[in-house]
């Protein structure tokens, strides 16, 4: 019942105040799937790129984090080729600092701040986070190319 009441507000808060460049809304018949949609910012490797996300809400939420997705191909350091993402906010503490106060609006908006500024020390990708630290120009070309050949609408 508290999950219902709550994504209800949550999805009325992303459909009158939606965070800049996300979209987000309810997968039918299951109340409890979610898409997004994350347009790349400018001045990023992903800019103008649409990348797609399904999330999933515990039967916990929201004392349990949702669990995120990408669905469209992204390079970068801390998303794996198979879309599971690296961020705190996406694991229970002690091991990650989700917090029962976080909703899908502000993790949408961690998870775009994630996109224009990796994390390298905390990777799921080595190899894409050591060339993001010691070869910039090449991390900037592979996630230019990857986002062109993925994310383009």
């Amino acid at each position: 019942m508290q999950r219902t009441l709550r994504l209800k507000r949550e999805i009325q808060m992303l459909t009158t105040h939606p965070p800049p460049c996300i979209s987000c809304w309810l997968e039918e018949p299951d109340k409890f799937h979610l898409k997004a949609q994350i347009i790349g910012c400018e001045g990023t490797p992903y800019e103008n790129g649409v990348f797609s996300i399904d999330i999933i809400l515990p039967d916990r939420y929201p004392f349990e984090p949702p669990l995120l997705q990408f669905k469209t191909p992204i390079y970068h350091p801390n998303i794996d080729s198979n879309g599971r993402i690296c961020l705190d906010i996406l694991k229970s503490p002690p091991q990650g600092s989700w917090k029962p106060s976080l909703n899908i609006s502000s993790v949408l908006t961690s998870l775009q701040l994630l996109m224009n500024e990796p994390n390298p020390d905390d990777p799921l990708m080595a190899d894409i986070a050591a060339e993001y630290k010691y070869n910039l120009p090449l991390f900037v070309k592979k996630a230019k190319q990857s986002t062109a050949k993925f994310a383009k609408v």
